[in-house]
């Protein structure tokens, strides 16, 4: 069942979105050669414990995290760990719930570790382009499948391609809501976007195939073929001319 949001739990959620927002530019500055992911996983939970908010993928049918750090070939989900220590010429990608006033905010962003090279830094860019792309054709009365091509088409013709396992959803008191958001599809396809819908669009795509594995722990997925992988994601409100990026 796709929740429409009323204009008084709109204005609720935008208290947790902008915590996303704000904690995306803190954690960046974090992000550096010999730092752990479990350090960037403690400074999350006290940014967003200092916000007054909830940090909703810890516990999260079994997460042990507060955010997900996901490292070159893992496209997401990767757990935060004392043993990941960062290097130089590596890219993470921060994935980052929040929860406030009973209404949840997502987002992810992949950064670069110190210097990387013009291969990922170009894959760190198409994936952003992505979304921009995908949210451009967006507005009330547009068919799901108009987003999932346009960032289809946009990764793939940069020689990308784009995971099928995973997706993104609807979003709002829960963290996975309906519809699922994919970020491949037809135009004229799908359900069709409302106003006062709150989406999470996350494109995630692959310098390789598009084909995943996930390991032992039952989160990590990683790129079958060792390529490297990008994520990049916004809460969204559908409006009758367009979108809002509450996370952005």
């Amino acid at each position: 069942m796709i929740y429409i949001k009323t204009d008084a739990e709109i204005k609720l959620m935008r208290e947790a979105t902008s915590v996303v927002r704000d904690y995306l530019h803190y954690i960046e500055e974090k992000i550096r050669p010999g730092i752990s992911t479990y350090e960037l996983d403690r400074l999350s939970y006290e940014f967003i414990k200092k916000c007054g908010a909830i940090p909703s993928c810890l516990g999260y049918e079994g997460y042990p995290a507060t955010i997900c750090a996901s490292v070159d070939d893992v496209v997401v989900h990767g757990i935060p760990s004392k043993k990941i220590i960062l290097e130089e010429g590596q890219i993470v990608g921060i994935d980052v719930c929040v929860g406030k006033n009973g209404f949840i905010g997502d987002a992810a962003r992949t950064f670069a570790v110190g210097k990387i090279s013009e291969a990922k830094q170009k894959l760190i860019d198409v994936t952003r382009e992505c979304f921009f792309k995908g949210i451009g054709v967006v507005k009330a009365g547009v068919r799901l499948g108009d987003l999932s091509e346009a960032i289809q088409k946009h990764a793939e013709s940069h020689g990308y391609s784009v995971v099928r396992e995973l997706v993104g959803h609807g979003i709002g008191r829960s963290m996975h809501e309906d519809p699922s958001v994919p970020n491949f599809g037809v135009k004229g396809h799908g359900v069709k976007l409302k106003r006062n819908m709150t989406i999470a669009v996350e494109p995630m795509i692959n310098m390789g195939k598009r084909e995943v594995t996930l390991d032992d722990d039952d989160w990590t997925v990683r790129t079958l073929d060792g390529s490297p992988s990008a994520h990049y994601e916004n809460t969204i409100l559908i409006k009758d001319d367009g979108v809002e990026i509450l996370t952005l």
